[in-house]
């Protein structure tokens, strides 16, 4: 394990220590809020200083003006917001007081922030003795580390403490997070470059800082990827401003419901990645029987999977990929005429892709999980004609647990499925199938299955490992261990009885 990983363990250990008998909900934006001010501070303490030594394109600038900032692209932070200022007064009892006029302070002065940051310090049930001791500890963050890698190490420490919240919530923590190891399968699969990047159901902005990620560690640019997304939850969509913010992210990000009020009309995505709630009842749908969108079928009122997935492809531009985590149940699901939709899909040509995922991946949910993937264009020039296949891959027997309730795909197995995909797609011709894992099947064979989906149908059973040793020999083997067994099972029940006697309880 990195030194990197123990210390975002460590500061989680010590912040979730000082939470004491506070929810998890509520605990969350205190801590995240202040990470964020860390963050924003020690950028803004950054510029400050090139601006005040006033050196070559900092040379006559005023390091007090807000507009010198902007023109970089940092957060202007006033003087009593500054996290110099706010830990020397840690320790005093106005400090959430102090706390909030910062916040307030900054999203004056700063537009793209109103209403986002936390003002919840101040309140009388917070302990200000355990606060000042929490703004103790995330100052230790980026501690003896240039400005650069300080700033990269926020960034984790504020995806790490999402993820821990998340899984301190259980179920709710499901509503603005999405596993790391999914969200990076997702975008090592489409590989989103360049181009419009969409989510429909953002959650806390986790597909889109890995799709930066992706980017950066392809010696890509980021500033060639457009970020769209919309969010109907208020307080998600505050977490996801502030974790895209630490991140530098630029991304249009809208709230409001999807289905109802879709605040990205017109917009066609080069790339989608999305994980919308499973199986959800509650999404409108009796007020949209005549929606647009619903050209391969009219979603059934009681379940928005189907929504979900004909909402992404009306998004989808005409070379346009998308990746879209569900509940396995969809599938093979016929209720409400979600198989007569998803054979229309399937004859359409959209479906490129599915993949079965471990069970045990999320903290919120013991669903089974699958993952859709789905092409405008699946002859498109860069790669092999396929409209006529869909490649199938089983992934369930992937992944190691944790801890004692969850899986995650390691970074070897995102690049066994990832790659396995991509060969499939290329033109080379490296793809091969392999029983028990993978399958391209041709929409022919799909039919012949009644249009289910499960990869399980497809990739057949792994072909046994001989391990060398006589079938005979093996049972003899078993056998006698069954004996020994039996034996020792008949001394047990003696041994029990005469133990009953001895009480008064012999039969």
């Amino acid at each position: 394990m990195s030194e990197n990983s123990e210390l975002e363990k460590t500061l989680w250990a010590a912040a979730d220590k000082l939470r004491s008998n506070m929810d998890a909900a509520e605990y969350k934006h205190i801590v995240l809020g202040l990470i964020f001010l860390k963050y924003i501070s020690d950028a803004f303490n950054d510029l400050h200083n090139k601006l005040k030594a006033g050196k070559g394109e900092c040379e006559g600038a005023d390091a007090e003006d807000a507009d010198e900032y902007l023109a970089h692209n940092i957060f202007f932070v006033p003087e009593k917001a500054r996290w110099h200022y706010l830990q020397d007064r840690a320790k005093k009892p106005e400090i959430g007081k102090l706390l909030d006029e910062a916040m307030d302070a900054i999203e004056k002065i700063n537009a793209s922030l109103k209403g986002i940051l936390p003002k919840i310090y101040a309140d009388p049930e917070l302990n200000k003795q355990r606060l000042g001791e929490l703004i103790d500890l995330i100052g230790t963050i980026g501690f003896n580390q240039d400005g650069h890698k300080a700033k990269d190490l926020l960034g984790r420490v504020y995806e790490y403490f999402l993820g821990q919240f998340a899984d301190a919530e259980g179920k709710k923590g499901g509503q603005f997070w999405t596993p790391v190891s999914i969200v990076k399968l997702l975008v090592e699969m489409l590989e989103p470059y360049n181009g419009r990047v969409y989510d429909g159901c953002s959650g806390s902005g986790g597909m889109f800082v890995q799709s930066e990620k992706f980017v950066e560690e392809h010696q890509g640019n980021i500033k060639d990827l457009s970020i769209y997304g919309q969010e109907s939850n208020p307080t998600t969509l505050r977490l996801a401003k502030m974790n895209l913010a630490i991140r530098g992210i630029d991304a249009r990000i809208e709230l409001g419901d999807t289905f109802l009020n879709d605040k990205h009309k017109g917009l066609k995505a080069d790339f989608i990645l999305a994980n919308p709630p499973f199986n959800i009842s509650d999404w409108s749908g009796d007020k949209l029987r005549d929606d647009v969108r619903w050209k391969y079928g009219v979603p059934p009122t009681g379940n928005a999977n189907y929504a979900w997935l004909q909402h992404f492809i009306s998004k989808l531009s005409p070379s346009g990929t998308a990746g879209i985590v569900l509940a396995n149940g969809s599938m093979n699901s016929n209720s409400g005429g979600e198989g007569e939709i998803r054979k229309n899909m399937i004859e359409a040509g959209l479906i490129d892709c599915m993949v079965a995922l471990p069970a045990q991946l999320f903290y919120n949910t013991m669903i089974p999980a699958c993952l859709w993937f789905l092409a405008r264009n699946k002859s498109n020039g860069k790669f092999r004609n396929r409209s006529n296949e869909i490649l199938f891959i089983d992934a369930r027997k992937l992944g190691a647990m944790v801890n004692r309730r969850n899986k995650e795909l390691s970074d070897g197995d995102i690049r066994l499925i990832a790659q396995t995909y991509h060969n499939w797609r290329g033109k080379d011709g490296k793809y091969e199938d392999k029983a028990g894992f993978c399958r391209s099947a041709t929409i022919e064979e799909v039919k012949n299955n009644n249009y289910v989906l499960m990869p399980g149908r497809y990739v057949g059973a792994e072909e046994e490992i001989d391990d060398g040793v006589p079938f005979e020999e093996k049972m003899s083997a078993l056998t006698a261990k069954l004996a020994a067994q039996f034996a020792k099972g008949n001394e047990l029940e003696k041994t029990i009885r005469e133990n009953l006697k001895g009480i008064g309880y012999g039969f």
